[in-house]
Parts: structure tokens; C-alpha cells; sequence
């Protein structure tokens, strides 16, 4: 494995480029675009990376599907690290382009619903067409494929596009979080405000199983941040659930969720516990009444001494 090596959703010039080197360990790595997310963690997979720095899930569109999907099936991979970056984009386009001669556009398809007001109000008789990411849409612009491209300002310069409108967000504060997934290994330690994801299956699809899912956390005091379905590929009707929860998997309220989880799913997929971005442990809200390792741990003690005759 080489260990100095990162592979991140090329090309370059991405949003998640951008995001990765915000990590002081990336100054000491060799940052190595990928075609796609896939190709980004099997890189990781086989070897050839020790991490893939890749999109997640946006706060206008939600859950990046391809990730998710990507990180419940093959080999497992584990994540270590997350990071927010604020997105707005740029209308990026070839030298000597006006607005009246564009007809065409193009970004990555999670970008669409993020400039979908502006594109209206400004270019509404323009196509759009997806690409695989925000910088190789600029790149087919740079190649005459497409008229422009909304992706980062910071992109125009590496494929010699000029930015003919900027700071374009149909949403105030549009942010992406990105995730650093490697291989499988002891996770990342407990800061005291902490991530846990998890992709859970269903034993059988029957009135109240995903609500008996959900138990598993409600009954143990553990606040989930995100759930999402995706289907499994067995069938119409078949999903699986990736699930974030606030905590970490050495918390006792996290553990035993885990536990009641494996104890009625059919398969449960640990993909890590990390550190959440931008939070501060010091302004972390205290924990549900009886649900501390404190409580955990006095009740474990309170059975052990019933078990032996002195409760």
C-alpha cells in the first residue's frame, strides 16, 4: 500500500480537491485525482492509496448516492474523517463567452438542484447535461463541448476558463461534507463529539421493521443525523439503510445500539466512528438522562450483584 498516497473525485480542480486540502496531512501526500468515487475508493481497495478523500452528502440534495452505495457493498472500507466545506459556485466559461451565447451547461448532477433558481431566472433556454464532476465539466468546457460550467471559481485557472458569474447558490450556507475512508482498522479516537455510520439490512419488510430499527437508537438515547435508504439490487422492495448517529462506537449508549442492531438485522455494516467536523466536545449537549457510561456501567454492576444474591 502506499501509504503517502490520497485519491480524491477528480479531476483537478473539484470541490472535493479543495476539501482534501484543508487536511494539514495533505501537504505531505501525493494527491491523485480519480475518474469517479468508485474508482477513488477502489484505489484504497487495491492498495494503490491509503485513503480517498470523496463526497457524501449535501445539505441542499442530501445523501451522494454513489458514495453511499459505493461504501455499502465490496470491500468493506472505514472512514476516519469527515470535512464541511461551503459551496457556492461559478459560471465558468471560455474567454471572450457572454452570457446571451450560452446554450449549453454542464456540472456534476448534485450541483443541478444547488443553481437550479438561478439557471431559471438567468439562462432559461439553456441544457443542461450532467458530467462526472464540476472540474471535467469545465475541462469539455475548455474543449468546446459545452458553452459553460458552474464549479469552483478556483477551478478557471487550471483549465484556462474565465469566471463569468460567481458566488452562485440558490441556498445560503450550502455546504458538502466530505468523508476520508481507508481500509478497516481500529477507528478513529473518541473526542467527545463524534460521528458513528453504520449501513443496516432489513431481516424482512413487514409493518414496524424499520421502526424496530430505529429503536434500537431511540431506546438508548442516541440522536441520528442522517438515514437513507438504497436499494439493495435483490429486487423492488429490497433496501438497505445507511444510518449517521451522533457518539462513538466505544460510548456504552452507541455499543449496545450496535449490539441490539446485529442482534435483528442480517447484516450490519461498520463503516466508522470519527470526529464530527466543525463541532466543539466542549459545547456538545449533555447526555439523555440514565443513557452516560456512568449509568451503563452502575447498571451492569446493580445486575452482576443480582446475579450473585447481594442486589
Amino acid at each position: 500500500m502506499s501509504a503517502s498516497r490520497y485519491t480524491y473525485l477528480g479531476p483537478e480542480g473539484t470541490f472535493t480537491e479543495a476539501a482534501l486540502r484543508t487536511l494539514p496531512e495533505a501537504a505531505t501526500r501525493e494527491l491523485v485525482p480519480m475518474v469517479s468515487v468508485p474508482a477513488a475508493l477502489d484505489a484504497v481497495r487495491n492498495g494503490e492509496a491509503a485513503a480517498a478523500l470523496v463526497p457524501i452528502e449535501n445539505s441542499v440534495e442530501g445523501g451522494v448516492t454513489a458514495t453511499l452505495d459505493e461504501l455499502a457493498t465490496g470491500s468493506p472500507l472505514m472512514i476516519y474523517r469527515e470535512v464541511l466545506l461551503q459551496i457556492a459556485f461559478a459560471l465558468l466559461v471560455r474567454p471572450g463567452t457572454t452570457l446571451s451565447d450560452i446554450k449549453t451547461v454542464t456540472g456534476h448532477p448534485v450541483a443541478q438542484p444547488q443553481v437550479r433558481n438561478w439557471l431559471k431566472a438567468n439562462l432559461p433556454d439553456a441544457v443542461w447535461e450532467s458530467s462526472a464532476s464540476n472540474a471535467d465539466g469545465a475541462r469539455l468546457v475548455r474543449e468546446g463541448r459545452y458553452d459553460a460550467a458552474f464549479a469552483g471559481e478556483f477551478a478557471a485557472a487550471t483549465y484556462e476558463l474565465n469566471a463569468l458569474v460567481t458566488d452562485i447558490h440558490d441556498a445560503e450556507n450550502a455546504q458538502t461534507r466530505f468523508v476520508l475512508a481507508g481500509r478497516p482498522a481500529r477507528p478513529a479516537a473518541r473526542t467527545g463529539a463524534d460521528r458513528t455510520s453504520v449501513v443496516v439490512w432489513l431481516r424482512a419488510d413487514h409493518p414496524g421493521a424499520l421502526l424496530e430499527l430505529l429503536h434500537e437508537f431511540s431506546s438508548r438515547g442516541v440522536n441520528l443525523v442522517l438515514i437513507q435508504s438504497r436499494p439493495t439490487g435483490e429486487g423492488i422492495g429490497n433496501y438497505c439503510f445507511a444510518i449517521d448517529a451522533e457518539g462513538h462506537i466505544t460510548d456504552r449508549r452507541v455499543a449496545e445500539a450496535l449490539m441490539g442492531l446485529k442482534r435483528i438485522c442480517p447484516k450490519v455494516r461498520f463503516l466508522g466512528s470519527y470526529p464530527r467536523a466543525g463541532a466543539d466536545p466542549a459545547e456538545v449537549g449533555p447526555t439523555a438522562r440514565g443513557m452516560s457510561d456512568e449509568d451503563f456501567t452502575a447498571a451492569a454492576d446493580w445486575l452482576a450483584r443480582c446475579q450473585d444474591g447481594r442486589g
